[in-house]
């Protein structure tokens, strides 16, 4: 809050539950020039005709003065949203004032300086303004002060009576009210007995199921009397039951002409209105407020999402929705869900029921998934304090250590073990993850990859009957067994539509068994590099099956990060299962994906397959292949179609938020496809692989200020994926990385970080190339007829200060190379020999030819694998992306602010994505280790000074005040002993873990 245009932290002391009005203390001490008066209240004053004044401010900054007068005193309260807080059995005033958002809640005044209404709201298209009396504000304000006077150093919780009857009033007039019935003798009466000018009376609008008036009111009831006493106005009805809490009374009401008397029990309004609620996997969850319970007309206090969070939302639970059963235990209170929750174990798997109240007739059934890895911290209880005015959180229930599924203990000590010796998990995956930031409405997901829309998942569950304890490559199955499995694998292919088969070429019927729908979801916890969306969905091929393990290759486009969760639906048999991402190639368009095949059982382990890859030779212009993929039902679709291009180049420029674009890659393209929501495989007669139909990602301009995300398919040639394959078998020359209980060692890759374009010999010789040169990639390559050129080195490359965009790359080693796998073989000879990792090349450059010993670098397929969240930025290191700017600042690096959190210290103060965080209090934080170090000394609410640098270079220096409280310090980070992503807090108020 700003005072005195300095800012202040203020704490909520009373929101009233029904009313558009609460209080706010804060400490007069921490103000250095404090010169204030205070407001005297006059609602008595409040009437029509009346001259009044709304004084406002805008941030602290300026104070806005507008005048109007009081038009109205019985204006209905607005109705602000449609299903969320809305005041209700009340008057406003209405002045057409003009009043218009940020001021409200400030002081309507009239001649005399009283403050006689707060502002509440207004039509900016009327420019009507809308003010709360102040009569139930000055009785709130009233018991603070008598309470007040027994505070010493801090406020102390005052008990403000409310009561309620769970039933809404409208106040109508009287000719509306004949014709709901109305004797005359009554009206007469209600005339004489109220105020002069009254023109109406109370009638039930609505009841909420449960509450006391519930069998008792109904709409159209006419309200007479309360205790014998006539009641035509909300105030005074409202202070009859703010005075008779827990008490009863009775109404006296007309319903159809016919006089009824029921006695009721007013309730106490702040017991339906919730003080606490669940916070899990970013889902908040809380009994049904008397707020929601009008709007939607439920029983108060069910278990009530407000947010889905990351785990319902993957499970399609969209907001508002009302659990009714988990894991087969009827919830009833939020106690109940909490207690089943605190009995599922990470990565378990297990159906919920919930209703929802646009469809409230019929309950909806869903498998919910308990986060396997630490995306969220663990459950915890928010719950409010009143007397400090924050919410205090602790765990909503004690956690016992235990292994993530799928984590074979003894194998974890193996540094590796030939793929012969293998053994299969028995619980590996039978308890993951289920089906979905967003395949519903809740999930916001458009479904925006290539392979277009969400995959409707089969959601059965998965039988631990017939699973493969201990199976080899070199495993002889028992002949009974093999019997079993032919026998099913039959019966399998005969449910699944003989005619089907029978229709489909011998490509499709060979590669059908080797495709895989995948289900990608991103934690909106850490969106890392860049990622746009937060859940993705495409086709994938096995490239590897054995008993142990399987690896199925997809397009980045569709496993776009490390840090998600990815199920696997198998075309060839009726099952839904985790992978994990073990390899995101740095520079081509595909990732690897490992299952666990010891969770198919025998019958799936036989009728998956694994796609045979055929890189070479390269396919040929003119060539025919089969385009072979799945449908929405899982079902193969297949078409013949010839290459038209098999080398055409990409051209993909950088995102507004720079994210993985293919670079530095030949792509193949057809004359007929399935459209750009359409990825699978091409293949040849034969049904083997010769490359992946994948889904490219870019963004193109919509007019001069706005982008749209825009999707592509080309075709990946398979000998990248091929080379990776074969590392990974044979064992790469990387560190560790647990798969299905194994370490096995993963592959490094070494390559020249130069982002490289291709321009044709034509133009090349207009920029002085010469003749001998031209003959001589005319001679290496006479289709392509190209030279390729430097668009740009990524920043802290090797080769960032040697090479220059617009050289000319004419030979490397004293070969000439005219594609840029070229540049990949010589790169990968690298690793073979001993030449220290350095290429020998020739490029031509303003005229001139240059040799130059160029360094190259080495990377992993791990992608980003650690993140840190401070006051609600999520920091990284710089992925390849954001280097391929060509722009690192010199300060240091390591701290890209990659993403940031609504509502959070750094939303509130500014400090958004696509930056730098250089200094702290003028201490460098050169990476991420430097910067935990130094935030680690900053105390809750202490004023922080951040300096910054643009990707474009700007420097800036901004301030924020920490919140340690709302906004702990965690970081989460993969670790490959594990494969699992730890969180861990860094510092939170009190050191408390969260």
């Amino acid at each position: 809050m700003f005072l005195n245009r300095e800012e202040i932290t203020v704490h909520p002391l009373y929101r009233d539950p029904v009313h558009d009005f609460g209080f706010f203390h804060y400490n007069p001490n921490a103000i250095q020039f404090l010169d204030y008066e205070e407001i005297p209240l006059a609602p008595e004053a409040a009437c029509v005709g009346l001259e009044i004044k709304v004084v406002g401010n805008d941030s602290g900054e300026k104070v806005s003065i507008l005048a109007g007068t009081i038009a109205r005193l019985d204006r209905d309260a607005p109705q602000y949203t449609k299903d969320g807080y809305n005041d209700f059995n009340t008057f406003y005033l209405q002045a057409a004032s003009g009043t218009k958002g940020g001021s409200s809640g400030s002081p309507v005044i009239d001649w005399q300086g009283r403050a006689v209404a707060l502002n509440a709201g207004g039509k900016t298209t009327t420019a009507s303004a809308f003010f709360l009396p102040l009569e139930r504000v000055v009785r709130a304000l009233q018991f603070f002060q008598k309470g007040g006077e027994s505070y010493t150093s801090k406020w102390e919780v005052v008990s403000i009576p409310r009561g309620t009857l769970q039933a809404t009033f409208l106040h109508k007039g009287f000719d509306e009210i004949r014709r709901l019935g109305l004797q005359s003798e009554t009206e007469q009466m209600a005339r004489h007995a109220s105020a002069q000018g009254e023109t109406g009376m109370l009638v039930v609008d609505s009841v909420v199921p449960g509450g006391p008036a519930h069998n008792h009111l109904e709409p159209g009831d006419v309200l007479v009397r309360v205790n014998r006493e006539v009641i035509t106005q909300f105030l005074r009805l409202e202070t009859l039951l703010d005075d008779s809490v827990e008490q009863n009374i009775e109404l006296e009401i007309e319903r159809g002409g016919t006089p009824l008397s029921v006695q009721l029990v007013v309730q106490d309004l702040h017991s339906i209105t919730p003080a606490h609620f669940l916070e899990v996997s970013g889902a908040v969850i809380h009994p049904l407020s008397y707020q929601q319970a009008r709007n939607f007309r439920f029983q108060c206090g069910l278990v009530y999402v407000s947010e889905p969070g990351y785990m319902l939302s993957r499970a399609a639970v969209p907001r508002h929705a009302i659990i009714k059963k988990l894991a087969g235990e009827e919830i009833s209170k939020l106690e109940d869900l909490i207690s089943v929750l605190s009995k599922l174990s990470q990565g378990s798997r297990v159906p919920l029921e919930y209703i929802s109240y646009t469809d409230r007739h019929r309950r909806k059934f869903v498998l919910v998934t308990v986060d396997r890895h630490e995306w969220y911290a663990p459950p915890q209880i928010y719950t409010r304090d009143d007397s400090s005015g924050l919410w205090t959180v602790k765990p909503a229930f004690q956690l016992e250590f235990m292994l993530p599924s799928g984590v074979n203990v003894e194998a974890t000590h193996m540094e590796h073990i030939h793929e012969d010796n293998h053994q299969g998990l028995t619980d590996g995956a039978t308890s993951m993850e289920t089906s979905s930031e967003h395949a519903s409405a809740v999930l916001h997901s458009q479904n925006e990859t290539g392979t277009g829309s969400k995959i409707k998942r089969v959601e059965e569950y998965m039988s631990s009957d017939g699973f493969v304890a201990d199976c080899s490559l070199n495993t002889t199955v028992e002949v009974m067994l093999e019997d079993t499995i032919a026998k099913e694998n039959v019966l399998l292919r005969n449910g699944q539509g003989a005619a089907a088969v029978a229709n489909a070429s011998i490509a499709e019927r060979v590669i059908e068994p080797t495709l895989v729908m995948f289900e990608v979801h991103v934690p909106p916890s850490c969106m890392l590099d860049g990622v746009h969306l937060q859940h993705f969905s495409g086709t994938g091929v096995i490239i590897y099956h054995s008993h142990s393990m399987g690896l199925v290759a997809v397009d980045k486009n569709t496993v776009a990060v490390s840090a998600s969760d990815v199920m696997l639906s198998f075309a060839a048999y009726p099952i839904e299962i985790p992978g994990e991402v073990v390899f995101l190639h740095p520079v081509h368009n595909f990732a690897l994906v490992a299952y666990d095949s010891s969770v198919l059982g025998p019958v799936g382990v036989s009728a998956v397959q694994a796609a045979e890859l055929l890189p070479d030779p390269a396919l040929r212009r003119g060539d025919s292949v089969y385009l072979v993929g799945l449908n929405r039902s899982l079902q193969a679709t297949s078409r013949k179609s010839v290459v038209t291009n098999p080398c055409a180049t990409l051209n993909i420029g950088s995102a507004d938020c720079p994210r993985y674009r293919a670079t530095n890659m030949e792509v193949v393209e057809l004359d007929t496809d399935f459209g750009s929501a359409f990825s699978g495989v091409l293949t040849d007669e034969h049904g083997r692989v010769r490359a992946i139909w994948a889904s490219f990602s870019t963004q193109l301009k919509v007019g001069s200020n706005t982008s749209e995300d825009h999707h592509f398919v080309r075709g990946i040639p398979v000998y990248a994926v091929s080379q990776i394959l074969h590392n990974i078998i044979s064992g790469g020359n990387g560190p560790h990385l647990l798969i299905n209980g194994v370490k096995r060692p993963m592959p490094l890759i070494r390559i020249l970080e130069v982002e490289l374009y291709r321009t044709l010999l034509s133009k090349a010789r207009s920029f002085g190339l010469s003749d001998d040169w031209i003959q001589a990639l005319i001679k290496k390559d006479p289709v392509r007829r190209q030279v390729l050129r430097v668009k740009g080195c990524l920043a802290g490359s090797k080769a960032e200060n040697l090479l220059e965009q617009g050289d000319m790359v004419l030979a490397v080693n004293k070969e000439p190379v005219t594609c840029f796998r070229d540049i990949e073989n010589v790169c990968h000879a690298l690793d073979i020999g001993e030449s220290g990792g350095e290429l020998n090349m020739t490029i031509f450059r303003q005229g001139r030819e240059l040799d130059l010993v160029v360094g190259t670098d080495v990377r992993d397929g791990n992608g980003t694998t650690r993140v840190i969240n401070w006051c609600g930025c999520i920091v990284q290191d710089p992925h390849p992306a954001v280097r391929a700017l060509g722009f690192l600042p010199e300060e240091g690096h390591g701290v890209y602010v990659a993403r940031w959190c609504r509502g959070s210290p750094v939303h509130r103060y500014g400090l958004y994505a696509l930056q730098w965080i250089v200094e702290v209090n003028g201490k460098p934080t050169p990476d991420l280790d430097a910067f935990v170090n130094v935030t680690k000394e900053l105390e809750h609410g202490e004023f922080v000074r951040v300096r910054t640098i643009h990707l474009n270079s700007k420097p800036r220096v901004l301030t924020l005040k920490q919140d340690l409280h709302y906004w702990p310090t965690w970081e989460l980070r993969f670790d490959p002993e594990t494969a699992i992503w730890h969180r861990q807090t860094i510092k939170a108020l009190d050191c408390q873990n969260l």
